[in-house]
């Protein structure tokens, strides 16, 4: 059996924005190490929130978290920011520099790298990502895929253990999603953990392992997809719309989590149809 081994405990995190508005109140949580771990939940629910607090982005104002083994505090933001990378839904957030070479570059400076070093590590991970054609160019003449590219190697370069995504999906066309989806997936067979805000209820059915669902600033459920996603409650009180693929065999004992896995069911069943 697999050992549960938590990389982020959260206790108590409550959070007041400036106008008073609570943004998370009393949440607690562990999110599993090697794991996609989605945030979901309509506008306004508290994910983008919980999310700045993963590496100090917002800082506990009750409560605490513990990011590997280090609570997040002034003292050890520097490390826990190099393991925790964090891509924002605007790319052009963290896109500042006069040359994709320079933004992917800029936190290898704040960790003193080596020079030799730097350009190494720069070359590898444009490789990795298909965008050395881009390293010359400013940000602002990228779509915006690229941009996410970019944005994404500026993170991947430092090697962190966990990577954060606010959005990561939004704006993006079909063929950009599901390059995006591979990455990730790569990562997480290195062993890193993914954490993601969305509110897109199809693809966190299909893809993610684990889901916290949010409403209004509230833990409502926590637990694997099959837990959180196969019961009715779950939509009714979180204020979402099931998925298309739970909401079409909902009457069914298998509910294939995938359109590959639909198809091959319905093509199977058609058959033992036609044998009878």
């Amino acid at each position: 059996m697999e050992k549960y081994n938590p990389v982020i405990k959260i206790r108590n995190l409550t959070f007041t924005y400036p106008n008073n508005r609570r943004g998370l109140i009393d949440v607690n949580l562990d999110i599993e190490r090697g794991k996609k771990t989605a945030v979901l939940g309509v506008n306004g629910s508290g994910k983008s929130t919980l999310l700045y607090h993963l590496n100090g982005i917002n800082m506990p104002q009750f409560g605490s978290i513990e990011v590997l083994n280090m609570e997040v505090k002034e003292e050890n933001l520097k490390e826990i920011r190099r393991q925790v990378g964090f891509l924002f839904d605007y790319p052009d957030h963290q896109l500042f520099s006069t040359t994709v070479y320079n933004d992917i570059k800029f936190g290898l400076d704040n960790y003193k790298y080596p020079e030799k070093e730097k350009d190494e590590l720069i070359r590898k991970v444009a490789q990795d990502l298909r965008i050395e054609e881009l390293l010359a160019l400013p940000p602002y003449q990228l779509s915006l895929g690229q941009k996410k590219k970019v944005a994404i190697a500026g993170l991947i370069v430092l090697e962190p253990s966990i990577i954060v995504c606010d959005e990561p999906f939004s704006g993006l066309d079909g063929y950009a999603v599901l390059y995006f989806k591979e990455l990730l997936d790569k990562w997480v067979k290195k062993g890193k953990t993914i954490v993601f805000s969305t509110h897109d209820v199809d693809l966190t059915y299909e893809w993610a392992d684990n889901v916290i669902v949010l409403r209004e600033g509230r833990v409502l459920k926590t637990g694997t997809v099959q837990e959180v996603l196969t019961r009715n409650d779950t939509y009714s009180e979180a204020g979402l719309v099931k998925p298309l693929l739970y909401d079409l065999f909902s009457d069914n004992d298998y509910k294939p989590r995938s359109v590959s896995l639909a198809k091959e069911y319905l093509k199977n069943s058609c058959f033992k149809v036609l044998d009878c």
